[in-house]
């Protein structure tokens, strides 16, 4: 017969199985699109993104180039790539979560900085323009908020 003590720590490890399920994410399909809009946002980085300077000079830092995409392409690179496959490999409900919500940060500053790329302080020169570098990661941010944000919000309910 069964000790009393080798059922309780049978349910102590069946518990802890659970909660450790209940922790995980599945993304399914999504993993595929996640893995797409990575890859576009680091092809990005060598098309122009602020008139005619290039995502890679955005990120080192280059002078001619405002805050809004400097921060963007951190943003960018740090949620959207690193952040992505962190959540990929770990699968884990919170990083889902972590993802979602800086993707979020991360496309309104995109939206922001094509938006500063088009305007200037006066109306006498037309700021120099987003170019198709920049357009192409906010799009692949947006569609990486999406993904994320219904793999996180997929959890089912905790009983």
């Amino acid at each position: 017969m069964s000790d009393p003590d080798d059922l309780a720590a049978y349910g102590e490890e069946i518990d802890e199985v659970e909660r450790d399920v209940a922790r995980r994410i599945d993304p399914g399909a999504g993993a595929l699109t996640i893995a797409i809009s990575v890859l576009a946002i680091l092809l990005s980085l060598i098309m122009p993104w602020v008139g005619s300077v290039r995502g890679l000079s955005v990120l080192l830092g280059d002078p001619l180039v405002g805050f809004l995409p400097r921060l963007f392409v951190f943003v960018a690179l740090v949620v959207g790539v690193l952040g992505s496959g962190i959540g990929l490999v770990t699968r884990r409900w919170g990083m889902a979560w972590v993802c979602a919500l800086g993707l979020f940060a991360g496309s309104v500053i995109g939206v922001l900085s094509i938006w500063s790329q088009q305007t200037t302080t006066s109306n006498k020169t037309p700021g120099p323009g987003p170019g198709f570098g920049l357009v192409l990661a906010v799009i692949a941010v947006i569609v990486l908020l999406v993904k994320w944000l219904r793999i996180a919000a997929s959890r089912p309910p905790r009983l």
